[in-house]
């Protein structure tokens, strides 16, 4: 019988470890925003005749801002970092770290290193009295360059 995908088993996203420079790591329900995305630069011009012409040209690398998102716990050091920010003691807030993705038996296949992260934006759970859920904290943290490792 014919294979569809290949000798190829699709990766699962479930089992993945988030590691930040002197950040104590705790369980993260979820990591989102990994991108590096080409920006576009339009050139237009007037071509005789009044025709218009677009020439896209390759502009400006931009790396995504990575979401984490997990249940809030009594350990605040994700606070206490963007803390560091609002203080304006950017160059210590400045990280380097990296997400890694594992495969069903724990072997890594993806690593995605980002470098001088720092968050930019830090939201402390929704809460509403008939819930019955866990409460999850998120940190924006902002990258100037993302690898694939």
């Amino acid at each position: 019988m014919p294979q569809l995908f290949g000798d190829y088993d699709a990766l699962t996203s479930h089992v993945y470890q988030v590691e930040i420079d002197g950040i104590s790591l705790a369980q993260f329900q979820e990591v989102s925003g990994i991108s590096i995305e080409r920006q576009v630069i339009e050139h237009r011009a007037t071509l005789p005749g009044g025709q218009e012409a677009i020439k896209k040209e390759p502009g400006p690398i931009k790396y995504g801002d990575i979401t984490l998102k997990r249940g809030m716990t009594d350990d605040d050091q994700l606070y206490k970092w963007i803390d560091e920010v609002v203080k304006g003691q950017l160059d210590a807030a400045r990280r380097n770290g990296s997400i890694v993705q594992y495969d069903t038996q724990f072997g890594e296949v993806n690593r995605w290193n980002f470098t001088n992260g720092w968050p930019s934006k830090w939201e402390a759970p929704s809460h509403k009295a008939n819930a019955n859920e866990v409460a999850v904290e998120s940190v924006t943290i902002t990258v100037e360059k993302i690898e694939k490792g």
